[in-house]
């Protein structure tokens, strides 16, 4: 008999990958679905969320032939986290765009809850601001079911990612705890959401989802060929979770940094909101929610894409020219939509420092790609503060492929940097956690599965690494001219 297969999912922001896993932890096959974003008005940023299910739908149909479908043991899900959609509940369809994580509509409505700010992080565990969904939801309903008549009547679903995908399947409405800490209407205490937030933020409970944990138990796969309907899903978790899960991060030391669009400095532990870091869940597969301290950063890869877009090169032509070229004291904040961890000030502005007549694009380059190492550095310090000693940085994430990004993390952090060989992490970490719950593998065996790593190791000196980052620093605080002390 032909031996079981997993099959993970991972719904990213701009694509959907799917991998096909075998009995040894082993890729047999991956498929990639693009999927675009569009950019209303300043600060908005909306997805289609049909044009997401279909991803979903392209990705798996090109990753596995009819014969390894009927071998497909279970199914794991990974997703972009804190984007909301708001969807019907006896048809299924969305009354309005998935708003994106990255979207900073909301803003203005941080301010007008200052006064709240302190309930917000100590029951949620993260700042008041604009990425986390619980502002979201409220623009959604308010643009939607604005007296909240329909929502209270179970009429409507409101869900992050992992709910919208799990409602094409059919059953109950349901959102897997990782990604439910992250909406910001959680306890993350209590694992349930708070009646406070709720009240807070113009929420009806009866709107909401039930929290499961990432085991489930899930509805089973509908409509998802060449997979027979009746394929169980057997875990679920936010894309960032998933990652660490795949570096088997619950290992006392590691950190995990992922480089995407945005990046997540993730590790397994508690506390720590005095350092800037917000407090999550990380996933629950059966032994009880994980606690983690994670540092958010709005633009690193899309710091790349931007100055391609800018400039109207290729990103590949830019991190080439950036693999050897020094900024020349260029320094780049990418504060788009502010700055997230450890500041959280969504009123900084995007700012180049150290310009002169002679820079050139190669330059601009290095600046925008040592500006990814900087803010990683800045979070993992954070967490160093909060959990103790950092042993190794666990890297993952398209712009990993850029060493001279991992040379500069290594040499500003001081510590080993781990590039990972394998790009998909989000989905392979779903897939070790869907084949744990088909008992294919032991979390001991996942432990000592041997996972390629390429090591990057410190060259540069403490003198060096200090006066590195005080310049950083000195370009923060402009990026930043409201706070005290700053330079005007």
């Amino acid at each position: 008999m032909a031996s079981p297969l997993i099959l993970a999912v991972d719904q990213g922001t701009s694509s959907t990958k799917a991998l096909l896993v075998d009995g040894t932890g082993r890729v047999v096959s991956r498929a990639s679905a693009p999927l675009t974003e569009t950019q209303p008005r300043p600060g908005w940023v909306e997805q289609d969320p049909e044009e997401l299910w279909q991803s979903v739908r392209r990705a798996v149909a090109e990753c596995l032939s009819p014969e390894q479908a009927a071998r497909v043991a279970g199914v794991g899900f990974s997703n972009q986290r804190e984007s909301l959609v708001l969807w019907e509940r006896r048809t299924g369809e969305p009354l309005g765009p998935l708003l994106s994580w990255q979207d900073q509509r909301t803003a203005d409505r941080c301010h007008e809850l200052a006064g709240s700010a302190e309930l917000v992080r100590s029951v949620s565990g993260m700042p008041l601001d604009p990425m986390f969904s619980a502002l979201k939801a409220r623009w959604l309903l308010d643009a939607y079911d604005p007296d909240r008549r329909r929502a209270r009547a179970g009429e409507l679903c409101l869900g992050t990612v992992d709910s919208w995908l799990l409602s094409r399947f059919g059953g109950e409405h349901l959102v897997e705890v990782g990604n439910a800490s992250r909406t910001q209407l959680l306890d993350v205490e209590a694992g349930a959401w708070d009646p406070r937030l709720l009240e807070l933020f113009g929420v009806p409970a009866e709107v909401l989802p039930r929290v499961v944990s990432s085991c489930g138990p899930f509805p089973a796969v509908r409509d998802l060929a060449p997979l027979p309907d009746g394929v169980p899903v057997l875990a679920v978790m936010g894309d960032s979770h998933a990652a660490m899960f795949a570096h088997a991060g619950w290992r006392p030391g590691v950190v995990k940094a992922t480089y995407g669009t945005g990046s997540s400095v993730m590790a397994i532990g508690d506390g720590g909101f005095s350092a800037g870091l917000c407090r999550s869940i990380a996933w629950d597969v059966g032994d009880g929610p994980v606690p983690a301290v994670e540092g958010n950063i709005r633009a690193t890869g899309r710091t790349i894409t931007w100055l391609s877009e800018l400039l109207n090169v290729p990103a590949e032509t830019l991190l080439a020219e950036a693999e050897d070229a020094d900024p020349g004291g260029v320094h780049f904040v990418p504060a788009f939509g502010g700055l997230g961890a450890p500041w959280w000030d969504p009123d900084a502005t995007p700012v180049i420092t150290g310009l002169t007549l002679g820079t050139r694009r190669a330059q601009l380059a290095a600046a925008a790609l040592e500006a990814v190492a900087f803010q990683v550095e800045d979070v993992v310090t954070a967490i160093e503060q909060t959990v103790g000693h950092v042993r190794v940085l666990m890297a993952d994430g398209g712009l990993t492929r850029s060493a001279r990004l991992m040379r500069t993390q290594a040499d500003l952090s001081g510590r080993t940097v781990a590039r990972s060989g394998e790009h998909d992490l989000s989905a392979l970490g779903t897939a070790d956690a869907a084949g744990l719950a088909a008992k294919l593998w032991t979390t001991e065996q996942l432990e000592h599965r041997p996972r390629p790593v390429e090591e990057f190791r410190p060259t540069a000196d403490d003198t060096y690494r200090q006066a590195r980052k005080a310049a950083w620093r000195q370009a923060v605080r402009r990026a930043r001219p409201d706070e005290e002390g700053s330079i005007a």
